[in-house]
């Protein structure tokens, strides 16, 4: 592609977060892409899952039906009514997605997580942080969803990122074309790529996917890119792979790979996200408890 074609290059963003300190090394600004091949029952970020823009609603925001109607009122799907409170209340069966009701509301209660954007939008608005990149080791992380499921996209962000002088990193599920994982990494400078399980049919169960083309993407990558600095990370999930057996099988996969190793304990920050979304949290009121979680911890540590 030409320069003009990779400013061009259009995607789906669903949020762009400043001043991270947790998707990479030192200072951070995440630029999150629309959509998932995986289906993972504990993911915080629902939002991301569909490759499309959705509608979510936040009733703490509602002005309420008396005050406000706008929303109402460009609603022709019939999908807005009164709920508790007179607040509004929303049939998700019926909802289109059009957004309209989401550009009508003037409190933010109803919002669209989904934008088409260029990339010349997206790294402009990356670009503007740079002095705070120059002085952490920080920079540009793709993040998700899944970044190379929108593979075009993604890698027009990190070649345009790397011509800039910005460096990169990418939060990925492994779960992709392997010709595209392995072209990306000649713009990376970090990778952070799941291996939550390797049991495949357990996999599959939580997942929706197995993991073969997980496990086998991973050696490629390394294989593609020697010196690629990669941090393999594992979310420890109850009743999935929260055992000592389940973490050392992992250990024992990537322990000669050169590759770093993190445990990540389960959380429900994401669980309102999915009430917004008008969808119940598949994972219920389950938890991780330190004396299940640290000893796993311990195992981890085999790996460099």
């Amino acid at each position: 592609m030409t320069q003009k074609e990779i400013l061009n290059t259009t995607g789906q963003v669903f949020n762009i977060q400043k001043y991270s300190v947790h998707d990479g090394p030192g200072i951070r600004t995440v630029v999150f892409l629309k959509g998932c091949p995986l289906s993972c029952k504990w993911c915080s970020n629902p939002e991301s899952q569909s490759f499309k823009p959705q509608l979510a609603y936040n009733p703490g925001k509602c002005l309420t039906l008396s005050k406000c109607l706008r929303c109402a009122e460009v609603c022709t799907a019939g999908s807005l009514t009164q709920g508790k409170d007179d607040k509004i209340a929303v049939y998700w069966n019926t909802c289109t997605n059009c957004m309209a009701c989401a550009e009508a509301c003037p409190a933010g209660a109803l919002i669209s997580y989904g934008k088409e954007m260029t990339v010349k939008e997206a790294i402009d608005s990356v670009e503007k942080d740079a002095m705070f990149y120059a002085r952490s080791g920080g920079g540009l992380t793709l993040g998700g969803g899944e970044p190379f499921a929108q593979p075009t996209f993604a890698i027009a962000l990190l070649k345009e990122a790397k011509r800039r002088y910005i460096k990169t990193a990418v939060e990925t599920c492994g779960h992709v074309q392997t010709e595209t994982l392995v072209e990306a990494g000649k713009y990376l400078n970090y990778v952070m790529m799941d291996i939550k399980s390797m049991d495949p049919e357990k996999h599959k169960e939580f997942c929706g996917v197995n993991n073969e083309l997980i496990l086998k993407n991973i050696k490629a990558l390394r294989e593609a890119h020697p010196k690629l600095t990669i941090r393999v990370r594992t979310p420890v999930i109850p009743g999935f792979n929260d055992t000592p057996e389940d973490i050392q099988a992992i250990v024992d996969y990537i322990k000669d790979l050169g590759v770093e190793y993190e445990l990540l304990a389960y959380h429900r920050l994401g669980t309102q996200k999915y009430t917004n979304l008008g969808r119940e949290y598949p994972m219920g009121d389950v938890s991780l408890d330190n004396e299940v979680f640290l000893p796993l911890v311990e195992i981890a540590k085999q790996v460099g």
